[in-house]
């Protein structure tokens, strides 16, 4: 499953993250950061830690450095 997760990752990073204007306030990307998330703890984990990731990203967020822990 973290295989698939990470392919689809790189995929939606290669075809479809180059198409829209780049407006994640943080850094690492979100997109980034989930693949991280998944390498480093696998797929439940990384999926938890994904979402929590992108409900943080928002208008209201001040956004800024926030790495994988």
């Amino acid at each position: 499953m973290k295989i698939i997760a990470i392919f689809v990752i790189r995929a939606y990073q290669y075809f479809i993250s180059p198409l829209t204007p780049q407006v994640c306030k943080f850094v690492p990307s979100c997109s980034e950061y989930s693949m991280l998330a998944y390498k480093r703890y696998g797929f439940i984990r990384g999926t938890f830690l994904s979402l929590l990731r992108i409900l943080r990203c928002n208008p209201l967020s001040k956004g800024g450095y926030d790495p994988v822990k």
